[in-house]
């Protein structure tokens, strides 16, 4: 496949290599030809902005200057973060909403319990595990207090 929108059922994008991606689901699986980084780029278009966009809007939201958290698509919550700098293309992206746990495995890699039961195994310490869903977290909370006061 050379093309893959993000939905509620994602689970993680995976590099591969340079240019393929392996893209978790909670029921499926598929193999994209492309970097993760740019399906993350491609579908915050797909959903109406620029991924440069994004990370400007979480920045503003949150205060936070690298390794973004991003807003995919704000009514669904779809909210993923990368386990690196994504200025390589080797950082996985992470579905925030759908992590049940993290834990520690050994040689200081961490392993992430998806609410499907499925697992994946990073090669990231659980620290930087923990920064990273803070900080993906801390966006949620943010977007959420501004639907708020948009009701108000």
């Amino acid at each position: 496949m050379e093309d893959y929108e993000i939905s509620s059922a994602t689970l993680a994008i995976v590099p591969l290599g340079e240019e393929v991606s392996k893209v978790y689901e909670e029921e499926d699986e598929y193999i994209i030809q492309k970097s993760a980084n740019s399906i993350i780029k491609d579908n915050c278009e797909f959903y109406g902005s620029s991924y440069e966009g994004r990370c400007i809007g979480t920045k503003t939201l949150t205060g936070i200057k690298t390794k973004f958290p991003i807003i995919i698509e704000e009514s669904r919550n779809i909210i993923f973060f990368p386990t690196s700098s994504t200025r390589t293309k080797q950082s996985t992206w992470i579905a925030l909403n759908k992590i049940k746990e993290i834990s520690k495995k050994e040689h200081q890699n961490s392993e992430i319990l998806f609410k499907n039961q499925d697992t994946l195994d990073l090669d990231i310490s659980v620290n930087s595990l923990e920064n990273q869903i803070v900080r993906a977290t801390m966006l949620k909370s943010k977007l959420y207090e501004r639907k708020l006061e948009e009701k108000n």
